[in-house]
């Protein structure tokens, strides 16, 4: 066993020995001895597919076979460069998540069941990567959906909003599965073996092939939280403790995107340009429709939510045009495509990890999610404002943040593939540019929003008034996640050129990714130092201060009153809130949000013409939820009300049931046969 198979190996015995401390341990023992094994789990998981990504060849880096362990098909792992950059994200979030819960699950969240299933998730997601079978992939991806359900159930007993969105959650999760399974099951019949060895030798028909990719797309976009399967993810990502939001956010959704890379770019290979058009175009109305839904709520942890379906998308498009550009014979534009989008998985971990935590913090702190009721927390939780102040500038695309990096690298490759992509890339790739910048820029006022709002000005309720910081338990798991994303944007060439390696696993021989963050493609050159670029905004901004200072110093101060129109002092419900900062960007998306506004007048009694209370109230709903799910559930509930005749308690009429239905079996097995 080498480096690679012995750290894999310690990491998933780590977190075994922290399921086994969870159940076993006493009460006061438990939280700490779970927390830090799971969080030394990550850290060697970490270590283990760093190993693997840097590893020489594009082969697997180590690989076994444990044909006792599941009956019929035995467990097949093998990490490759590709699903060792997926294992070392899900590590790293894991640790800083362990770290953060010892102090956030001293109140209440403790218990044996959500401390013995956290380990047993992060081992989920470190085997999905390094699954070399359908029947091991399925398996671990399975013991995910289960593990990630029973932790956003975690607080089902204090909140009813909880038990509906695990519904929700659940159901959309195995609908997926479903899908997932189909599609690998015919995969693996058409193959003739179940090993991804198997599945790639094979040679399908253009029509199985494109059944199977179908299928699986559908199942690993709902995970990914896609629109239109995206409804579980504000729903979950809000009511789950705030280090599994972290953990489901920033390492589970990622194993979406890494699904559609392995299974439609290694495993079926020589997809249609249209296949690619498609997961594009899924990833591109992801990017818009979930940034919009994030700058018009007011639930921080909602708006974190749908800010990972936005990312999500963006990452799609980037697989969506290596796809594309591979179909085309552009190998070295599909290269720095696929370059970028797992470079924005990186990243997007990074950055959606610092916001949820600190997200988590304020809602420890002030007990509500609301931005409208928060406010004034910079003099009362410094270090949370501090931290999320990064996130916020990491997550608006803007330099020197460090999403802007993975964002200016995918535009690059659209924009420099479309000389040689024909009339299709022609016609798809400038609104792809459009919504990237689009997003990016929504992404601006989403963020300014959050921390203007929930971090500045005055408190505008009695919890924002009472809010101190977090334990140092928090704080570190907070700081680690800060650094993370501090070095990712001053720093990524550390990171780019390890990369390389696993775009070399899907597209061989095509290592165009260097340890520079240039591109040089059809004779047009293009370099960014991110660097460089913090170095001048510093420079600009102490030099500005300074600027100022010595202006302001041969003046002489002079003390009055601000002008307030008359009115007195400002208070809190003078300020912006979330809801009235969003409004004027709704009014311009009104078309496609569809706001719904009710006023509520109640007049005196017995009075036509006073009025005693006006109530105004205005929400943003999902318009998609509602345009589609909402006919689907009630079509379901009339289905079901009417199948209530048949069952009338006679056990005679239930024995006809199963017979005339083994009949029609038996004769549709004929007919086939």
């Amino acid at each position: 066993m080498n480096l690679v198979g012995t750290l894999y190996v310690v990491a998933l015995s780590g977190c075994a020995v922290a399921a086994l401390a969870a159940l076993i341990a006493p009460p006061r023992a438990r939280l700490h001895l779970a927390g830090w094994c799971t969080a030394e789990a990550g850290a060697v998981g970490a270590a283990a597919g760093a190993a693997a990504v840097v590893a020489a060849g594009p082969g697997p880096s180590w690989s076994a076979w444990l044909p006792e362990l599941l009956p019929l098909a035995g467990v097949r792992l093998a990490v490759d460069p590709l699903g060792g950059v997926f294992i070392a994200v899900t590590g790293v979030v894991a640790v800083c998540a362990a770290i953060y819960g010892i102090g956030y699950c001293g109140h209440g969240l403790d218990g044996r069941v959500v401390q013995s299933v956290l380990p047993l998730f992060v081992a989920a997601m470190l085997v999905v990567p390094a699954a070399a079978s359908v029947s091991t992939f399925l398996l671990a991806w399975e013991l995910m959906a289960v593990s990630s359900l029973l932790l956003v159930l975690a607080e089902h007993r204090r909140r009813e909003a909880v038990g509906r969105a695990g519904l929700w959650y659940a159901v959309m999760t195995h609908l997926g599965l479903v899908t997932i399974l189909t599609g690998l099951v015919a995969f693996a019949a058409g193959a003739g073996g179940e090993s991804f060895e198997h599945l790639r030798a094979a040679e399908l028909p253009p029509a199985a092939k494109t059944v199977v990719f179908l299928a699986t797309f559908a199942g690993f976009a709902a995970k990914a939280g896609i629109v239109p399967l995206h409804v579980w993810l504000p729903r979950a990502h809000p009511e789950a403790p705030s280090h599994v939001s972290a953990l489901m956010s920033a390492a589970m959704v990622n194993l979406g995107a890494y699904g559609v890379i392995r299974v439609g770019l290694d495993l079926l290979r020589d997809g249609p340009t249209w296949w690619w058009l498609l997961v594009l175009a899924a990833g591109a109305a992801s990017a818009l429709f979930g940034i919009l839904q994030a700058v018009v709520t007011s639930d921080l942890k909602r708006l974190l939510g749908y800010s990972t379906t936005e990312n999500m998308g963006l990452v799609l498009v980037g697989v969506g045009a290596a796809g594309f550009f591979a179909a085309s014979e552009l190998p070295v534009p599909a290269a720095l495509a696929l370059a970028a989008a797992l470079l924005h998985v990186v990243n997007h971990a990074a950055f959606k990890t610092v916001l949820f935590l600190s997200a988590g913090s304020v809602l420890h702190a002030t007990g509500t999610r609301d931005l409208d009721a928060l406010g004034g927390l910079r003099t009362r939780m410094p270090y949370t404002t501090v931290v999320f102040a990064v996130g916020a500038l990491c997550a608006s695309a803007l330099p020197p943040g460090n999403a802007f990096v993975s964002e200016w690298r995918l535009l690059q490759s659209l924009i420099h593939a479309l000389p040689g992509s024909g009339v299709a890339g022609a016609v798809t790739m400038p609104p792809a540019v459009a919504i990237i910048a689009l997003s990016a820029g929504l992404a601006v006022a989403t963020f300014v929003k959050a921390f203007g709002v929930g971090f500045l000005a005055r408190p505008r309720s009695a919890e924002a008034e009472r809010a101190g910081e977090s334990s140092p338990a928090m704080l570190g798991a907070m700081t680690l996640a800060v650094a993370a994303c501090v070095a990712l944007a001053l720093a990524p060439t550390l990171v780019v050129p390890a990369l390389g390696q696993a775009v070399g696993a899907v597209f061989p021989g095509r290592d165009v990714v260097n340890g520079e963050l240039a591109l040089r493609l059809n004779g047009i050159s293009g370099m960014i130092s991110p660097l460089l670029i913090a170095v001048a905004l510093m420079t600009a901004v102490v030099a500005v201060l300074g600027l100022v200072r010595v202006t302001a110093t041969r003046r002489v101060r002079r003390a009055a009153r601000l002008w307030d129109c008359g009115a007195g002092p400002m208070s809190a419900r003078m300020e912006y809130t979330a809801t009235s900062f969003a409004e004027p960007l709704q009014r311009v998306f009104d078309n496609v949000l569809a706001p719904e506004n009710d006023v509520d007048v109640t007049p005196v009694k017995e009075s036509a013409y006073l009025v005693e209370r006006v109530r105004f109230h205005a929400q943003v709903p999902d318009r998609i939820e509602h345009r589609l799910y909402d006919p689907l559930i009630a079509a379901a509930a009339a289905v079901g009300r009417g199948a209530r005749a048949l069952a009338t308690g006679s056990v005679h009429r239930y024995l006809g049931y199963g017979f005339w239905t083994l009949i029609a079996a038996l004769a549709v097995l004929v007919v086939l046969w």
